[in-house]
This record gives structure tokens, sequence and C-alpha cells, in this order.
């Protein structure tokens, strides 16, 4: 399994900045009807975005579409939920697993099935239920933070303060069987050395992968997230060792190892890439 570690948000009401996002090297490109559009652009944006997706582009979009409870939502994946470039929805300020199941029924085509859909905790109520909001529907493939208004809602000053909220949703996510949510974006686009600290701790707490602004986020992250050569050779070394004897043992090196470090080992050697 390839799984994406960089996610380059586009703002829908640009379709030349799409345009060039989809060449950029991102794993997947996410058009963004909600926060970066302004009120009086919200049409031209769906318009541009339906057009854009009316054919498959060379990597997997995802649309981020409005505010669930809000006017705009129905218009917006009526446009968008069935075009053939649309890889997924992603609906932001998810606060019950009602609000997942109407958007799969709403977009189910009458074949069956629904496209993917990417839930965004982003409040306090969100992440109270975020593990029932993770197994709400089988159309669900992921749940990520919103931590610009999770940091509102809560009114977190510090970073270390949504730490608990991020473990909260990393551990729902495998909870439910979902992958490892990527971690929410690094506002700083400058800060490379800031972004790169962050996507290191990130990855302690159990993210995979991150969500970008700009294009020149994308190597630190991926760097980040990817395994180093000696992680590699650490998880080869585990994984031929198992496979030459069943069950738990010991290395020459006095690693012990059994089922969960194996499994651990496979998931490293999933993520290597060739260059």
């Amino acid at each position: 399994m390839t799984f994406p570690l960089t996610w380059l948000y586009a703002p829908g009401d640009r379709p030349h900045v799409v345009a060039k996002a989809l060449g950029c090297g991102a794993d997947v490109i996410v058009i963004d009807l909600e926060d970066a559009v302004a009120p009086d652009r919200k049409e031209y944006a769906r318009a541009a975005t339906a057009e854009l997706l009316a054919d498959v582009p060379p990597v997997p979009v995802h649309v981020r579409i409005n505010a669930l409870d809000g006017p705009l939502a129905p218009h917006d994946l009526a446009a968008v939920a069935g075009l053939p470039g649309v890889s997924g929805l992603r609906l932001p300020k998810v606060t019950s697993p009602g609000q997942i199941t109407r958007i799969a029924e709403a977009t189910a085509p009458s074949g069956g099935g629904a496209p993917s859909l990417f839930a965004l905790v982003e409040t306090a109520l969100g992440i109270e239920r975020a593990h029932a909001v993770a197994c709400a529907h089988p159309a669900l493939r992921g749940i990520a933070l919103g931590e610009a208004d999770l940091r509102a809602d809560l009114g977190v000053r510090a970073d270390a303060g949504l730490d608990w909220c991020r473990s909260r949703v990393i551990v729902a996510a495998r909870a439910a069987g979902l992958p490892p949510p990527p971690q929410s974006v690094h506002p700083d686009t400058r800060d490379l050395e800031g972004l790169a600290a962050s996507c290191a701790r990130g990855r302690t707490l159990g993210f995979l992968g991150r969500a970008a602004i700009h294009p020149r986020q994308l190597p630190i992250i991926e760097r980040a997230y990817l395994p180093t050569q000696r992680e590699l050779e650490e998880a080869e070394t585990i994984v031929k060792a198992a496979a030459t004897q069943q069950g738990a043992q010991a290395l020459p090196d006095g690693r012990f190892i059994d089922a969960a470090v194996v499994a651990a080992a496979q998931r490293t050697l999933s993520l290597a890439r060739s260059d």
C-alpha cells in the first residue's frame, strides 16, 4: 500500500494555482472551497473546480466543501461529488457521526457506493465524538484535525496545549481501522526549521504525513515522514528474522521481537519510496 504523506491545499477560486499545484509533487491536492475563498467568490470557486475536475487529473484531488450546516454545502456537493476528477470530499468542522451518514447517503450514486469522505475535527465537541465520527460510515476513509479552528475554540495559546487532542484523534482513527491521520498545516510557510521540528514531533505522536499550504513545505514534510536508511535496514532485519523463525525471538544484537514489532517493521518498509 502507498500512503499519502503530503496533502497540498489550493484555493478553489484560483484555478491557475490549482493547475500549478497538480505538478508540485504532492501526493494529494485539496481544492479548498471553504476558508481560502472569500464569500463573494464562492460561486466562482465552485464552478471553476467543477470545470477543472470534469476530467481525471494526474494526481488524486480532494475537495473541501463549505460548512455542513450552512447553505453552501448542498450546492458544493451537487457540483463536485460525482465528478470524474474528485477522489475524495473533505468535510469541515464535523461534530457528529450523523453528518457523515447524511453526506454519504446524499452523494451515493444510484448504483451504490459513495465517494471517499474525510472528516475534519475542528471543535471541542468534535474531539469528544472523534471515535463515533471515525466509525460513522464505510465511506469515511480518514479523519484529521483542523488546528486553527480548534485553537480558537479551546483558547489554546501554546502548541503543546493541543497534544491531548492530537492523540485523541490518532487513537480514534486507529481504533476505527482508519489510517493514521496527517498533521494539520504549519501556517508559517517560511519557517521551514519550525516545520521540520513540528513534523518530527508529530511523527512521535503517531501522525502520518501532513497537510501543506505552499509547495516549499512538501519536501520538508516528506523528509520527516519517510523512514531513514537506518530505519529501513533495521526493519528489513526484523522482517527477515521473522520469516526464518516463527514466534518471539531475540536478534543477535539483543533486541527482542514479536508479532507487534514485526508489524511495525512491515509498516516502515511500506513507507519506502523509490527515487
